[in-house]
């Protein structure tokens, strides 16, 4: 009953796409994920090439089910991201800012999919264009950077833009079979979900910081800043959101320098290299200066929550959904459950219909 265009693109047995949340997107999540029927993205924004390697063939030994790696086009290693995924045979890519043509074509020339994600009709168009397979749209309800539309209204829009072109997956505030089915009936083929992932038992994330997200009960503590690098950001309000809101700008900066280093010494990249990606999202994205070295504080930032089990020291990424989720499922009750209702609601809806038409 849910098979759509992007099932059958994908390779996957539910439309259920696992968004690549750096730091949390790990092997085991992935695997877990695609072995549920959904399909998993692996993050591969924040790791050196010969690590990505290693995660790849770890997912390979733990699902033979296809999945795709997430990248930005603008790293400084994406060429080497590219190498992998073409030479063991990664069924999908996922990405955001700065497109890259070459690299598309040369992905779509070796049968890769190009899935990525965007926040308004119009980027939507211009990925197309640029030669997506499929787009995700993501509505402000959706956690990291995210826009203002939110998605109940941006998912049509999208649809009606780009629909007949390639399969729209929708993104932002979901969690469940009804939001499952809400995206279908608006046009979308299928949903992707990041915080939902992330509060799962196969997620790598500590408990400390897993409990953050379990104890936020209200979505409207889980706010939009641009504390971090300048643009929007969707996240859990804390100690660290808190002292980032009230820094000056120079303090700021010196964060962001600070981090910056530190992720230059983590993927053993170059300060050249660095500072080349900067100026290449800085050309595509309209981004200033300062936002694109304030770019640099969110990996290692984030890391410190999402890795060293530090909640308070770092920040905390959420969409607002994070607001409405009580409990830590598997990746295969999780799935279980989605299925189960929409197709459940599909066919009381179906019922429904039916006996009103026989009145």
């Amino acid at each position: 009953m849910l098979e759509t265009r992007l099932t059958k693109l994908l390779g996957c047995q539910y439309p259920i796409v696992q968004t690549a949340m750096g730091w949390v997107a790990d092997p085991k999540l992935v695997a877990g994920s695609c072995n549920a029927g959904a399909f998993g993205f692996l993050a591969g924004a924040t790791i050196p090439a010969n690590e990505m390697e290693r995660d790849i063939l770890r997912v390979k030994e733990l699902t033979d089910k296809p999945f795709g790696v997430n990248f930005h086009m603008y790293q400084p290693n994406a060429a080497d991201i590219v190498e992998l995924v073409i030479r063991h045979g990664v069924r999908a890519v996922s990405y955001s800012r700065s497109p890259g043509p070459e690299f598309i074509n040369k992905l779509k020339d070796a049968g890769v999919v190009c899935m990525p994600t965007v926040g308004l009709p119009k980027h939507a168009i211009k990925a197309v264009e640029l030669g997506a397979d499929v787009v995700t749209v993501q509505g402000a309800e959706g956690g990291g950077h995210t826009g203002a539309v939110p998605t109940t209204l941006l998912i049509p829009q999208v649809v009606d833009a780009v629909g007949d072109k390639v399969p729209v997956v929708a993104a932002g505030g979901f969690k469940d079979g009804r939001g499952l089915l809400a995206a279908l009936s608006w046009g979308a083929e299928g949903i992707a979900m990041g915080t939902r992932f992330l509060m799962t038992q196969e997620s790598p994330v500590p408990r400390e910081t897993l409990q953050r997200y379990i104890d936020c009960k209200n979505p409207g503590d889980i706010i939009v800043s641009r504390a971090m690098d300048g643009l929007p950001q969707r996240m859990i309000m804390n100690e660290l959101l808190t002292e980032l809101e009230k820094a000056s700008t120079l303090r700021k900066l010196f964060i962001a320098v600070r981090n910056g280093l530190a992720f230059r010494k983590h993927t053993g990249t170059t300060i050249l290299s660095l500072l080349k990606s900067a100026i290449a999202m800085s050309k595509d994205d309209d981004m200033t200066a300062a936002q694109t070295i304030m770019s640099a504080n969110a990996p290692m930032i984030i890391q410190k929550a999402m890795v060293d089990g530090e909640p308070a020291r770092g920040v905390l990424p959420s969409g607002q959904v994070a607001g409405v989720i009580d409990e830590l499922l598997t990746c295969e009750k999780l799935i279980e459950s989605i299925v189960k209702e929409a197709e459940g609601r599909l066919t009381l809806l179906s019922l429904r219909v039916t006996e009103n038409s026989q009145e």
